[in-house]
């Protein structure tokens, strides 16, 4: 990685998880990774496991899901909350389906894939080029899998209302709601009537 990149990550990373790094790797207390070697993989805990399975998010279209472009999966769970259309749920629904086979294929793949680097380790250390291939294709299943994810947010973006939008947002706690208030110098009925809140 070039210095100024390390730099940047360096202002980035707050001084405190530098510390508690440093605390950690001098102290005399246990790892907190203990107990994890006894895992299947180890770098996968069994609800990591279980989350991808069944094809959940685990966390992988924070990206979109936390600038705006809402996900199939919550969509559904708020479809009254946001009033969503019979249409707009039939469509919703068929991504949230699409998007479930997917990750459950790149899914298993990615297991697989973290299963084989870990079995690499287990029966030693193993040479640059297998690693090296090892980490590859660990990291191309993981970006796959996350794909399917946020390809899905992006996929139900252009079915919904800007004021739709903006009540998941309220509802998934990211933002104030903007029907509590009339900010000064706004027309109360036109405020409520571009925010949704009629």
């Amino acid at each position: 990685m070039e210095t100024k990149h390390v730099a940047m990550l360096m202002v980035l990373i707050p001084t405190a998880v530098f510390a508690q790094t440093h605390d950690e790797n001098h102290s005399t207390s246990p790892s907190a990774y203990a107990g994890e070697e006894t895992r299947l993989i180890k770098s996968l805990s069994e609800k990591d496991l279980e989350e991808i399975a069944r094809g959940g998010g685990w966390g992988l279209a924070r990206a979109a899901e936390l600038n705006g472009v809402p996900g199939p999966t919550h969509l559904l769970e708020l479809a009254e909350e946001i009033a969503l259309t019979e249409q707009q749920r039939d469509n919703i629904e068929a991504i949230r389906a699409q998007m479930q086979a997917d990750a459950i294929t790149a899914g298993e793949r990615f297991v697989v894939a973290e299963l084989a680097l870990d079995a690499a380790f287990q029966n030693g250390a193993p040479g640059t080029e297998a690693l090296e291939r090892l980490v590859a294709e660990a990291g191309q299943a993981r970006a796959v899998l996350r794909l399917v994810h946020l390809n899905a947010h992006l996929l139900t973006l252009p079915l919904l209302t800007d004021a739709q939008i903006s009540q998941y947002a309220v509802l998934r706690g990211y933002s104030d709601d903007p029907c509590a208030s009339v900010p000064d110098g706004h027309d109360p009925d036109m405020w409520r009537s571009h925010n949704g809140c009629n």
